[in-house]
């Protein structure tokens, strides 16, 4: 694990959830600000970057040139990028995917590179497509430094893929303490699959898209009764960095309150105390009494929706609606919910083509959410 992350740093800088100009347009990334941001976190001790193929409206990987390879020198940073099957239909598209990579980032070689978002179906296709062999060329020939590949599915399937595929350096997992025991994510039984083949994990959605930044009340109160000082974020981060096996945790960075934040745990990693492993389980069952639709934000589902329907963002306001206190009265989120639909399609507006459930890593189905949204608001 040690070569393959030379860095004591835990935490990883994820270039999904960038700084925008426009907050209803992915693509608008700050760029001053995210190289603020970038310059802190080199100057705090860590070193490793996340992007991919689609992030950010396809504009992440041009992001990460101007504001950080550009910048910096070739030898302050490891730089992690992905190949995405839902962009793949022949072989000459593994290459011209790749290059194209290379001129966006501007970089030589990816320290690491990924086979992005493989569950049963996708290693079907980078099968078919012989992208295994392929990116274990790329790494005979300098262009990769070490490959894996991030998961979406379950336990037995990633026992599979690794049984079958050995020559995978690492393994990238949802990891959080929300979906620890999900019967659907499997976060702990993917992690242990991992160890046993004595793959390193680097974790990707620890605070699951901002679910676990915010908690019921009676939760919150918990944690900030036992360390006053931590923010609530820190606990999902702190759970994510403390299992045995985990080398990296990503966190998706869009305000310099939450790099600060994140950095002033992190940069002297201390793990979860058992006192605190009780916390953070209270935690996840108070969640699992209020929470509707476990959406984790990575906007797979908009690219290609006909109605440009803008599902991440109306789950977050529904789940955040049900979680208002009864008494309450008034709440924003049908506010700014209304707001949304003059620029975006209504939940309503959903024509059940099945794109969105056909690109979804959690495999929700959201086209039956879709309508409780569309109840739940009126709309």
């Amino acid at each position: 694990m040690e070569s393959l992350f030379p860095s004591p740093k835990k935490l990883g800088f994820g270039l999904m959830r960038l700084p925008l100009t426009d907050p209803d347009d992915a693509a608008s990334v700050d760029l001053a600000q995210t190289s603020r941001m970038i310059d802190t976190f080199l100057a705090s001790g860590f070193t490793y970057f996340d992007t991919a193929w689609m992030y950010c409206g396809f504009e992440s990987e041009n992001a990460v040139r101007k504001a950080l390879v550009e910048r910096h020198p070739r030898d302050a940073y490891t730089l992690a990028t992905k190949l995405h099957a839902g962009f793949l239909h022949t072989k000459e598209d593994r290459d011209r995917i790749f290059n194209e990579q290379l001129r966006k980032t501007g970089v030589e070689f990816f320290d690491y590179y990924l086979l992005h978002d493989m569950g049963k179906d996708h290693f079907e296709k980078y099968t078919a497509l012989d992208c295994f062999d392929w990116i274990v060329e790329k790494k005979k020939k300098g262009l990769v430094r070490h490959i894996g590949f991030s998961f979406h599915d379950t336990a037995d399937v990633l026992d599979q893929v690794l049984r079958a595929h050995p020559e995978m350096e690492f393994v990238q997992l949802q990891l959080n303490y929300l979906d620890w025991d999900s019967a659907g994510i499997q976060s702990r039984q993917c992690l242990e699959v991992a160890r046993k083949h004595g793959k390193p994990v680097i974790v990707m959605e620890p605070v699951k898209g901002g679910t676990l930044a915010k908690l019921p009340a009676k939760a919150e109160a918990a944690m900030k009764a036992h360390a006053p000082q931590l923010s609530i974020p820190s606990w999902a981060i702190r759970f994510a960095a403390s299992q045995e096996g985990v080398a990296m945790v990503l966190s998706g960075m869009s305000t310099p309150e939450q790099l600060e934040d994140n950095l002033s745990y992190m940069k002297d990693f201390v793990p979860l105390t058992p006192a605190e492993e009780q916390i953070v389980k209270a935690a996840a069952d108070a969640i699992n009494e209020t929470i509707a639709v476990p959406c984790t934000g990575c906007s797979y589902c908009t690219d290609g929706c006909p109605m440009r329907i803008n599902i991440p963002k109306y789950f977050s306001l529904y789940n955040a609606d049900l979680q208002e206190v009864e008494e309450k009265g008034w709440t924003p989120q049908g506010e700014y919910y209304d707001r949304l639909t003059q620029s975006f399609g209504k939940a309503s507006d959903c024509v059940a083509c099945g794109q969105c459930e056909g690109v979804c890593p959690q495999h929700l189905p959201i086209i039956e959410h879709l309508k409780e949204v569309a109840a739940h608001f009126g709309k």
